[in-house]
């Protein structure tokens, strides 16, 4: 089907003002089997266009069965894939479309799910980026929005709710509705099944790929806030898992709401708020105003430590800074996606730290997401935050990473930095109030916050949103005979494929082990330095440091104020493993942590450097985020970086940091103890080798003080089991019998391709490469237990497989799901030259989609730098 074009875009919105949408949807069949009939929705779109004009609207049924137009039938034929001509348009028109649609399994248009632990149905809509036309027919593009008004016709047992807030008495025992010749009469569905009519009303104007609805037997709980009713939803199942956590919920959203409330001096404008936790969701959440869809493992059903419980309230706040950039003014087109999600990262983390418990969310910001951003800058498939020119809804889709979150949130706070708080703040609201409910651009945000701050902004935008690629901040230090700093500078580097240079205002700090302070490393002097490349180039001298005696730890960037890869003076990096476990400040230490990681990933440093800093300061760690990125992270360099003798002694390395970190620990109450503890048995599971221990918690035997093991923990424990071959289906089996569940079924599938036995990984391949009926969660469950490091000789035909298979095998699938499968699937551990080989001959081919071209380049990259690192440190 083809891609709506940018050109095509702007001349259908200079065509058209759209005046509203009616839609009703049946979903009484939902019930019928596997939902093969699947729903009947009809639409009814009033607009206004130049007279004798033509466009077209889109649609993605599976049958069309009627098109009008002014009255006038026209003939369903004459859809062409999933464009409707429309021609001999009025000044004001009414366009009906009926059409049967499917259900889907792949988390996008109308996902229809059922539940393996009590068989009931449950629905939700999921219209980004262009799948509202697998719901109803639309002119899909997000600068013609309209107001929207949904009617739903569902099983008597159900509930439904949408954008807009419930009509009065609708859904309230089964409805009646009006028939054409004025009798009142039970309202039936599809096949003359009893039903209940849900109507809504109207919402404000809403561009198309935000519209959402959920219908099910979903479970609820009800609340409020500052006028605002508040909802919280989810499946049956998870009832008492929500129940349990309503509070801590419900307590978040009041607080983001509060801060926005001030931060923007502009209230929530879509009415109600509510959340659903929704199951099989591709993303983390979906900004829907009225009715935000959230995936549902935020339903937490087992331990958890604080960083999750902090990554929930952080979508939380994310999702509901959309609910002013993105839902209230919204990007006219995809290229200025960074208006949306560079503007929610940055606040929803700013929003979690200023407002809720979770005053640390900029340490993991540091930690996690702009590893996340660093990452993507360096591949070769990177791209400017604000792109001047996104082709096509296709090319935008596989825009939404590190870049337009993590790296546009990241120059947002160094904008901050440089520009003042209150300046930026003023700008927004003046922001807002040109472009309520509209459209805006790149231009239209820089001319607001030019005339807030009194700054030309044009060529701060031009070095930071229009170039791609990040720099490299290095200290060169030069330290006197007595001591003390003879001079400082800053040496600023950018890659050779953009070498552009840009300003940054940093923090610099000094650390110090003080033992007067009980052997804690403070700060002996900290100050901000702005870095303007200019007539001595790359290199700034900090002159405030000179005379002044030298620290153990000098640190760039400290606060993090900048997007800009560290470098420590062969000093500084030398006294880390000293300094590092003593330091108090969380942010600082994250920065240093991030720094090793970073040099190791470049291979300018061994992963032996990581390794023997894991022994020595993660048993230290106080913030579990740090514990489980250092883990997680460096136990991917580890699994790439390293032969499989040199793996295995890392690993171990590894595993005693984790039985130290445990003793460290003390069993208790405490949050912060209790998710420091569950990190390091995580980790211990995720390094150890040891089978009868392993199996013995499966069993209750030597559990760790304080630790539950519960339905996650016990399946990370059978996983780890699987590849290690102490287990086998039939173990995976009995487990998934005592954990009937969503999460169970995926953790199950994971289990099963992880195994090192021949046929399980003919079978998990061929569920990767060919099955369809599978859903989204448990084709990337599959495809993530495949390749493991242990398994090298088993998977070895698969690396060619995956390179001749894989062309077709994503054209099976949405672009969406084609592009995580792919990546899930790439023989990430076949490090040897043959794999890059054969990564380079496929993009070299002229017929790959999208995402599959995205996935590979990116894993190519991935596996270039192992490569190197292997090469370098043999």
């Amino acid at each position: 089907m083809p891609s709506l074009t940018r050109a095509d875009a702007a001349e259908r919105a200079a065509l058209l003002t759209v005046e509203s949408y009616e839609i009703d949807l049946d979903f009484t069949g939902a019930l019928d089997g596997a939902g093969e009939a699947g729903f009947r929705s009809a639409v009814t779109i009033r607009f206004r266009a130049a007279a004798g004009a033509a466009t077209f609207v889109e649609v993605k049924p599976v049958q069309l069965l009627g098109v009008r137009l002014n009255g006038v039938e026209l003939d369903p034929a004459a859809l062409d894939d999933n464009r409707f001509p429309l021609t001999g348009l009025r000044d004001e028109n009414v366009l009906v479309v009926e059409a049967r649609m499917a259900y889907s399994n792949t988390g996008e248009g109308m996902h229809r799910f059922v539940d393996p632990a009590d068989g009931e149905t449950y629905l939700y809509a999921m219209s980004f980026l262009d799948e509202v036309q697998r719901i109803y027919a639309a002119f899909d593009q997000p600068d013609l929005k309209a107001p929207v008004t949904l009617a739903v016709t569902a099983p008597p047992h159900w509930i439904v709710a949408g954008n807009g807030e419930q009509e009065p008495g609708s859904g309230n025992g089964e409805q009646e509705v009006t028939s054409a010749g004025g009798e009142r009469q039970p309202a039936v569905g599809a096949g003359g099944a009893r039903a209940r009519r849900w109507r809504f009303r109207p919402t404000r104007p809403l561009a198309t790929y935000f519209t959402s609805l959920i219908a099910g037997p979903y479970h609820l709980r009800r609340s409020e806030h500052d006028g605002i009713p508040l909802g919280l939803y989810c499946r049956r199942s998870l009832a008492e898992h929500l129940d349990a956590d309503a509070d801590e919920l419900f307590t978040v959203t009041r607080q983001c709401l509060d801060r926005f409330h001030e931060l923007f001096g502009v209230r929530y404008p879509f009415g109600k708020y509510d959340q659903a936790f929704v199951p099989e969701f591709n993303a983390g959440a979906m900004e829907n105003p009225g009715l935000v869809t959230l995936r549902d493992d935020y339903v937490f059903r087992s331990a958890v430590t604080e960083s999750q419980r902090e990554q929930r309230a952080t979508t939380i706040a994310h999702e509901m800074a959309h609910m002013w950039f993105g839902d209230l003014v919204t990007m006219r087109w995809w290229d200025d996606l960074w208006l949306n999600e560079s503007f929610a990262e940055y606040l929803g983390t700013r929003v979690t730290a200023e407002a809720t418990r979770h005053r640390h969310a900029w340490t993991t910001f540091a930690m996690r997401r702009k590893a996340w951003g660093y990452a993507a800058d360096q591949r070769p498939s990177t791209h400017p935050v604000a792109p001047p020119e996104v082709t096509d809804a296709a090319q935008a889709l596989v825009n939404f990473d590190g870049i337009s979150y993590a790296k546009g949130a990241s120059v947002l706070r160094q904008l901050v930095a440089w520009i003042g708080d209150e300046p930026f703040l003023a700008g927004l609201r003046a922001h807002f109030a040109a472009h309520r409910f509209g459209n805006a651009t790149l231009a239209d945000l820089l001319a607001a916050l030019s005339s807030a701050t009194g700054r030309d902004l044009a060529g701060w935008a031009e070095l930071w949103l229009r170039r791609a690629r990040v720099n490299t901040l290095r200290a060169e230090v030069t330290v006197a005979d007595d001591g003390r700093y003879a001079e400082v500078a800053v040496v600023q580097t950018a890659p050779p494929e953009q070498p552009v240079l840009r300003p940054h205002r940093i923090g610099v700090a000094g650390y110090d082990l003080d033992e007067s302070a009980g052997g804690r490393a403070v700060p002996r002097q900290r100050f901000e330095a702005d870095l303007e490349p200019g007539a001595d180039g790359e290199r700034t001298v900090l002159a405030a440091l000179a005379g002044v005696p030298a620290a153990d730890v000098l640190l760039l960037n400290d606060g993090d104020l900048t997007f800009a890869k560290v470098r420590l003076d062969p000093a500084s990096t030398a006294a880390v493993p000293r300094v590092l476990p003593a330091l108090t400040d969380p942010l600082a230490r994250a920065l240093l942590w991030r720094e090793t990681l970073d040099a190791v990933t470049d291979a300018e440093r061994p992963v032996a450097d990581l390794v023997g800093l894991v022994l020595t300061a993660l048993p230290a760690e106080r913030e579990v985020i740090v514990v489980e990125d250092v883990l997680g992270l460096g136990g991917s360099l580890i699994d790439r970086y390293l032969d499989a003798p040199a793996r295995a002694e890392a690993l171990r390395q590894v595993a005693h940091a984790c039985e130290r970190l445990l003793a460290a620990t003390p069993a208790s109450d405490d949050p912060e103890s209790r998710s420091l503890r569950l990190a390091a048995v995580r980790g211990l599971i995720a390094a150890g080798d040891d089978t009868d221990r392993l199996g013995g918690w499966l069993a209750g035997h030597a559990v760790p003080e304080g630790i539950a093991v519960d339905a996650e923990l016990r399946w990370a424990v059978l996983n780890r089991l699987a590849v290690l071959g102490a287990v086998g289906a039939p173990e995976i089996d009995a487990e998934l019998a005592a954990d009937r569940s969503a999460a169970g079924a995926e953790r199950a599938a994971q289990c099963r391709a992880a195994l090192p036995d021949p046929a399980a990984k003919r079978r998990a391949w061929e569920a990767v490469v060919s099955d369809t009926t599978l859903s989204n969660r448990l084709v990337r469950a599959t495809a993530a237990g495949f390749w493991q490091p242990e398994q090298r000789d088993l998977t070895e035909p698969y690396v060619e497989r995956y390179f001749a298979e894989m062309p077709a095998a994503a054209r099976l699938r949405t672009p969406f799901l084609a592009e995580r499968v792919a990546g899930l699937a790439f023989p990430r551990y076949a490090v040897a030259p043959r794999t890059s080989e054969l990564a380079t001959a496929l993009l070299e081919r002229d017929d790959l989609v999208q995402g599959l071209r995205r996935a590979v380049t990116d894993a190519a990259d991935d596996l270039r730098r192992a490569l190197a690192a292997r090469a370098r440190f043999r």
